[in-house]
């Protein structure tokens, strides 16, 4: 049943993609095509006998002409031709032949003549920032010349039109980063149009290079900026180009030790300038100072505002007078060396340190600037410590934009509350996609689900955090899709939406890899965003690291069972598969879609499926090996030969086109040392014994076992595995109590281990109620019982729980009823969770609670104890002036209030962040058989439930726990 369903919303998903995504993106773009017949209706931007010539202004802005240089080169990669670039017409009614005219509104005297001419109509991107307008107009100064303008309100305007027709024409963002391939054409014709860009969601979009040791920093190095062996202009331009191309307009440079701070390399600044990218920086860099690289402590001192405020204040005066030409946006106050909390004493003193530095930094900023202090873009970030502080009354300046950050895991600490809202400098985000800390670090793969940074940026969004989004995305690679998905949400954020989030990635590659393939795609990143957010590939060590000197001695597995509920067996068994899918997709891919399908698809999928396999089987050799199994010995080779595969797919992808990306890729984790997960090997005796392991059972001995409980409610099957201790095989054969038992295999050898899968005809099951059987297997010298119960069940309707092996196991959005008052709303997420669908009990937008909540009918046989077990998203409150609290009803009683908080850094934080939840459990007592009713009540903004469990008894040891199922009836109360 649950695939069933799993097919049925992926099927579904499939259609929302055609009628949901695709027409978006034919109505508010670009039709290109080539080859036109009648040139009255297209504007033939490049034919088979030429391409029409560029016209710029000398004196528009630098990144115009870079952004023209590049279209240039963009119409060479689709034709193999390249247009001229002018820009010395005297008399355009002189010159011959179509024309396409690139300009600033103000810098482009030959469209400024458009305007004055009413012949270009300005007024829908005139004094609004970073808009564009890109127009046909037939013959504008003379007969029979055509004229196409892509004019920008700003300078950045003006390169986002550019990019723009660049990506209709068919050059990706990625080309480079990604190694889109650009498909061929010999002409390329636009028919006539007149488009104009929507305003920004939010006001400053960009991203944060961080982590940079193991991944951009040696490739940068050996690559790209060899000559100063580190991070610099070359591989900055590459940077800049991609976020300009994104329509993103700042950089957070990278800062590590190991990393040449930004201004201290010859010609960064003026990269960055040169493609109109403003220059932000990290949380713990003041007016854009790197004190991680650029303070000495043996000649500075402490970097401690307290003991040594001059010094730190001279350096700040320094930075903002060499930056004070370029745009900027200046983080605001203090934090300690690099990413470290800042010293200071007590809270009192930090807190008055920090009203200091602020006022300090404020000072130099008026200094220098020639703008006013309250127009220019300032920041202030209350991360880990200094939100402590600023919630204890710290006062920012109202015209510094208030970025919120997450915490390093995807949930977002705080949002404005309605006093914040009015502030005239705003709010906005600082997101991670890739973080380095405790309690662990990934930095390997980038598994957030989209509808994870969707719900938690549109809870931002809707509470007034349009201003600034950064993103930390590492080393951008393998980053690339979740740093579209941010970059595009923040240009045009009214796009997206719960029910199209998940199918907009699967739109990106099949617009690139082929539309044949979007139902494996939608497979694919399903199954791989669900395994990833319900455990990282990087946190599959359980919760050791392989960097600690005592690992070996500290080995703990994970919590995924191979003993309950097949849960190991089929996380291996569907990563193998959408890796299966991935190689096969490869294979049948021209070899010039092969580099980008191995960065964007191939290799995240593997790489995850191959770890899954190494840790797991590890996992499983060393619980062999406690049963004395013949074939342990094989699960430890088998654990290094899928650590050798990792190693050999990193191998590839560093060696792809001619070795373009050597250096870029270390995995898993960072150190050059990765070990082998630990695994044992035992001394197999010649002779052996045949033992039994029965599903689910926690014991070693063979004898008088008992399957898991049968139901005719979910017809499931169980297994029984025959193992053999020694290397002699060993021959076995079995029997029945009973005619409705069925056995897969009823007799065999085992060399190592065998597999019985037992099933259940229920046409044969005669009674109501709990039926007993008995398998017993025979080998030569003994036998063993494995005792069985199938528990024959009426229900009285189609769509009511019951309990089956003593436990409900419920997916949230599959209610029965539903009551919303007060301008609440239940939002039902796909995509996300334990359930992969999430329940939003309450959008986050309201302020308070009414009695709104949604219901779950079940049955029960019998009276008894109930533990109601709520699995959450860890989230936080969305302000200081509410919780994380919700309710729990079972029928008429007192409500329950249950929350999420828990103390953040805490342990009990960090195993909710490692394992994406937050669970509650209340004991409950059920005095009659028959219906009852279970209700989520919404109290505080944003909940979200990812799971819902009624155990009567039945719950077994799990990582994840049982499948859920759904029942297709509801209605509104």
């Amino acid at each position: 049943m649950y695939l069933l369903h799993l097919t049925f919303v992926l099927f579904m998903r499939k259609i929302l993609l055609a009628v949901i995504l695709l027409p978006q993106l034919i109505l508010s773009q670009f039709n290109i095509v080539d080859s036109a017949i009648n040139l009255d209706v297209y504007f033939p931007i490049v034919t088979t006998e030429s391409p029409t010539t560029i016209y710029m202004e000398n004196t528009d802005f630098p990144v115009v002409k870079k952004s023209v240089n590049l279209f240039a080169e963009d119409v060479h990669k689709v034709t193999n031709q390249r247009p001229s670039i002018i820009n010395n017409i005297k008399d355009i009614k002189k010159f011959k032949g179509n024309i396409i005219l690139v300009g600033t509104l103000g810098q482009n005297k030959w469209i400024d003549e458009l305007v004055q001419s009413h012949k270009l109509n300005v007024s829908t991107i005139q004094d609004q920032p970073e808009r564009y307008l890109i127009q046909t107009i037939k013959s504008p100064f003379r007969k029979n010349q055509n004229v196409l303008v892509i004019t920008g309100s700003d300078k950045r305007g003006t390169a986002y039109g550019v990019f723009s027709l660049s990506e209709a024409m068919g050059v990706s963002p990625w080309y480079y980063w990604a190694d889109v391939p650009v498909e061929k054409k010999k002409e390329i014709y636009l028919k006539n149009l007149s488009y104009t860009s929507k305003s920004p969601s939010v006001k400053y979009r960009g991203i944060f290079l961080n982590d940079e040791d193991w991944g951009l920093l040696p490739w940068a190095a050996n690559k790209m900026d060899s000559n100063i062996q580190n991070i610099g202009p070359n591989t900055y331009e590459k940077v800049f180009e991609l976020v300009l191309r994104l329509k993103g307009n700042m950089v957070a440079p990278a800062m590590h030790e190991v990393t040449k701070a930004f201004y201290t390399v010859p010609g960064n600044m003026e990269m960055a300038d040169s493609y109109a990218i403003m220059i932000t920086t990290a949380h713990c860099e003041p007016l854009l100072y790197n004190n991680a690289t650029e303070w000495d402590k043996k000649t500075q001192g402490e970097w401690n505002y307290v003991t040594n405020k001059k010094e730190i204040n001279r350096v700040l005066d320094e930075r903002v007078n060499e930056a004070k030409e370029k745009e900027n946006i200046y983080t605001i106050a203090l934090r300690g060396m690099h990413d470290e909390g800042m010293s200071g004493g007590s809270d009192e003193q930090k807190f008055k340190m920090l009203d200091e530095a602020i006022k300090d930094q404020r000072a130099i900023l008026t200094k220098y600037m020639n703008d006013p202090i309250v127009d220019v873009p300032q920041i202030f970030v209350p991360y880990k410590e200094v939100l402590g502080l600023y919630e204890k009354g710290l006062e920012v300046p109202e015209d510094i934009i208030i970025v919120w950050p997450d915490d390093n895991y995807g949930y977002i600490k705080k949002v404005s509350n309605k006093k914040e809202q009015q502030r005239s400098g705003g709010a906005g985000v600082y997101y991670h996609i890739s973080y380095l800390g405790w309690p662990n670090d990934y930095l390997w793969l980038n598994t957030t689900p989209p509808a994870l940074m969707y719900t938690e940026m549109q809870k931002a969004y809707s509470l007034g955090a349009d201003k600034y989004w950064l993103l930390n995305v590492g080393d951008i690679k393998p980053g690339e899709m979740g740093m579209q998905l941010f970059m595009d949400m923040a240009w045009d954020f009214d796009r997206f939406n719960f029910e199209n989030i998940n199918d907009y990635q699967v739109e990106k590659l099949t617009h690139i890899f082929g539309e044949q393939y979007t139902n494996d795609l939608a497979y694919i990143l399903d199954r791989y965003y669900y395994h990833g957010f319900t455990r990282k590939p990087e946190y599959m060590t359980g919760d050791w690291k392989w960097n600690s000197l005592e690992a070996k001695e500290n080995i703990k597995d994970t919590d995924f069972s191979f003993i309950n509920y097949n849960e190991a067996e089929t996380r291996l068994a569907e990563y193998a598969k959408i890796a299966q899918m991935a190689t096969e997709i490869l294979k049948e891919l021209p070899e010039e879609k092969k580099a980008a399908f191995y960065e964007m698809v191939y290799y995240p999928l593997k790489g995850a499926s191959l770890y899954n396999h190494e840790m797991l089987l590890a996992q499983k050799n060393r619980w062999y090996a406690k049963q004395q199994r013949t074939t342990t010995n094989e699960l430890a080779a088998k654990v290094v030969l899928y650590h050798d595969s990792l190693a050999d797919i990193t191998k590839k992808y560093n060696n792809l086109l001619n070795r373009k990306w050597n250096g870029m890729m270390t995995a898993p984790g960072f150190l050059p040392q990765v070990q082998i997960a630990p695994t044992k090997k035992i001394i197999t005796p010649k002779e052996g014994s045949l033992e039994i392991f029965v599903e689910g059972s926690n014991s070693e001995k063979t004898e008088n076992q008992t399957l898991p409980l049968f139901s005719n409610l979910n017809k499931q099957s169980h297994f029984i595995e025959v193992y053999n201790t020694g290397k002699e095989p060993l021959d076995f054969y079995t029997t029945t109590s009973a005619p409705w038992l069925i056995l897969d295999r009823l007799k065999g050898t085992v060399q190592t281990q065998e597999r019985i899968n037992v099933s259940v005809i229920w046409d044969r099951v005669p009674n109501l109620g709990q039926n007993e059987g008995e398998i017993i297997i025979h080998s030569s010298t003994e036998k063993s019982i494995i005792k069985v119960v199938a528990n024959k069940q009426v229900a009285p309707n189609n769509s009511i729980y019951m309990p089956i092996d003593g436990l409900i196991s419920i997916n949230p959005t599959n209610f029965h009823r539903k009551t919303e008052n007060g301008g609440i709303h239940f939002q039902e997420i796909p995509g996300l969770g334990y359930s992969n669908e999430a329940l939003q009990l309450g959008n986050a937008t309201f302020d308070k609670g009414y009695d709104s909540y949604v219901a779950y009918d079940f049955y029960v046989e019998k009276p008894g104890e109930v533990i109601i077990q709520t699995v959450m998203l860890p989230l936080f409150s969305k302000d200081k002036e509410h919780g994380t609290a919700y309710g729990v009803q079972l029928d008429e009683q007192d409500i329950v209030v249950q929350s999420n908080f828990v103390k953040e850094y805490s342990q009990e934080w960090a195993k909710n962040v490692m394992r994406n939840s937050a669970i509650n459990s209340i004991k409950m007592q059920i005095d009659t058989p028959g219906k009852h009713t279970l209700k989520l009540h919404v109290i505080d903004p944003g909940m979200v439930v990812q799971k819902v469990m009624l155990d009567f008894g039945g719950l077994k040891k799990s990582y994840v726990g049982p499948k859920t199922f759904k029942f297709q009836n509801r209605k509104q109360e």
